[in-house]
């Protein structure tokens, strides 16, 4: 892996880009932070690794990235080439963020044990980042301690008012296997299971968001195994930048 940075010293700020050897493309990504827990923050729906920083979210943060009690990854999304993707057939959207995961676990994670030398990893994200970041921590939970998602959508094949299923009534085993909402209902593997009771699972939705019924379905699939989790529900749509940068403050 070859990376070329540069810095800016007035926030501890980072910017990576590599050659993928998963995805076969360059691919891009901006760290916050010197030191303290390490989050990997997915980007919103089809969005940008910079989106945050744009929206003011990582401003948001400022105190206690400067004080080293966080150190942000904010990864890049191929979503437009993935599950949104309507010009190539439905298995292939799910291989190509197949091929995403394994960025993320072959090429970003080995990234941020190389900056950072602590040994808490969290996995965090906005409404599809939080897809992302809960998918990934309830399939590998021995990388994180924490997952927080806010606004997140658990179960893509499905219609939830004007949001599609993004398989078009298509299913396979890959898709199953990132559907959390599928999976978790029939998760048996004691090893696994408990892997994911050392998580700190948080939600946080909007009471009037299209994805509420969601949250509280994956939450209550997560308490049926025995795996605790906290569900924040916050007033009105909370679907926006505003909102996220309260809820960062309050749950990374």
């Amino acid at each position: 892996m070859h990376l070329s940075a540069k810095s800016n010293t007035k926030m501890n700020r980072k910017y990576h880009n590599w050659y993928s050897s998963s995805l076969q493309r360059n691919i891009e990504l901006l760290i916050f932070g010197h030191s303290g827990r390490a989050v990997l923050l997915f980007p919103t729906r089809m969005a940008r690794f910079y989106d945050y920083e744009n929206w003011g979210i990582i401003d948001a943060l400022r105190d206690r990235i400067y004080k080293g009690e966080l150190q942000l990854f904010c990864v890049d999304s191929i979503d437009s080439e993935s599950f949104y993707n309507k010009w190539v057939p439905p298995a292939d959207r799910i291989s190509r963020h197949l091929q995403y995961e394994q960025y993320i676990l072959d090429e970003v994670i080995p990234l941020m044990r190389e900056k950072n030398d602590g040994n808490y990893f969290e996995a965090a994200g906005c409404s599809m980042g939080g897809y992302h970041a809960v998918n990934l921590a309830l399939k590998y939970p021995w990388l994180f301690k924490k997952a927080v998602s806010m606004s997140g959508r658990f179960d893509l094949t499905k219609q939830i008012q004007d949001f599609r299923d993004l398989f078009e009534g298509y299913h396979n085993e890959d898709i199953y296997f990132n559907t959390p909402c599928q999976f978790v209902a029939h998760l048996n593997d004691g090893y696994l299971l408990d892997e994911i009771r050392n998580v700190e699972i948080i939600f946080a939705i909007g009471e009037t968001d299209p994805f509420l019924s969601n949250n509280y379905e994956l939450s209550e699939l997560l308490w049926n195994k025995g795996i605790a989790n906290h569900l924040y529900v916050w007033n009105k749509y909370a679907h926006r930048p505003r909102y996220w940068k309260q809820m960062v403050q309050h749950y990374l």
